[in-house]
């Protein structure tokens, strides 16, 4: 894991990770500690305070301050907002990138909604949701960082319509961004079913699996809204256009429980979601 993580460039875990792991493991964490110690970066209390006033977790801007933001959110969801905020402040910040974050945060946005959403016949946590949709293209955004010419391969992979997105990336780049994606969750500590989804959310033939050994039904939900959330983002914005929805449709579809009949009226009610929240 260490070998890889210098050699494709992924950032190490962040020192406040390590804080926030340490009073997670004790008995009675102190929360004012934590409050203080991201209270001290501007950027990064005013982001966790707007997450904890997204619309998926029903407060409706009721929240305040660091310390309320991490009392409503826990721990746990706490610690992914974070790496989350923190992540996307460690790339340069060029146009490319600032899309890529946004079209991110709004597949997250719209995962966390769907994952509460009456048609969906799979059982997620919003949270979880969220977080695998904030990082599941993570890797994306590594490989533009490390290689020059991976923008390119990026618009291969988007337009490929036989090989998978993968496959296309593996014949050009020593690996895939997949699983960079799946080393960062992993060493930057999100559960193991998100690192696990994250590394294989391309990997449609073994979503179609009936082995839930190869998968467990958690994480192929988690790639089955995150895929489903994807293609509502495009087809609302026209933007991030991929052949990815044609390769995944039927089984997504087919895990979540949804009817083609159902796919309108949930684009109509997806579209306040993917609005900008102050």
């Amino acid at each position: 894991l260490e070998i890889a993580i210098d050699d494709t460039g992924i950032p190490l875990r962040p020192s406040i990770l390590d804080r926030v792991h340490i009073e997670m493991g004790k008995d009675e964490p102190d929360l004012n500690l934590l409050s203080r110690v991201i209270s001290a970066d501007v950027a990064l209390s005013g982001g966790l305070i707007s997450i904890a006033n997204s619309p998926y977790f029903g407060f409706h801007g009721r929240v305040r301050s660091v310390n309320e933001a991490i009392m409503i959110l826990g721990l746990d969801v706490a610690c992914r907002a974070i790496s989350g905020l923190i992540l996307r402040k460690l790339f340069p910040v060029t146009i490319t990138m600032e899309r890529f974050w946004d079209a991110s945060s709004s597949i997250a946005r719209l995962s966390g909604w769907l994952a509460q959403h009456p048609e969906i016949g799979i059982k997620l946590h919003a949270s979880d949701a969220y977080t695998f949709g904030l990082f599941r293209d993570c890797g994306i955004a590594i490989l533009l960082n490390r290689f020059p010419y991976y923008h390119e391969v990026l618009v291969q992979a988007n337009a490929e319509k036989i090989l998978s997105f993968t496959q296309v990336e593996e014949i050009q780049c020593p690996t895939n961004h997949a699983v960079v994606g799946g080393l960062l969750a992993q060493s930057w500590w999100l559960p193991e079913e998100i690192s696990t989804g994250i590394r294989l959310h391309h990997e449609y033939e073994i979503l179609q699996a009936s082995d839930s050994t190869l998968l467990p039904p958690a994480t192929r939900g988690l790639i089955a809204v995150s895929q489903f959330a994807e293609h509502i983002f495009q087809h609302h914005t026209g933007l991030s256009k991929s052949e990815e929805w044609s390769k995944s449709k039927d089984v997504c579809l087919q895990l979540l429980e949804i009817e083609e009949d159902v796919l309108q009226r949930i684009y109509e009610e997806a579209a306040p979601v993917l609005a900008k929240y102050d």
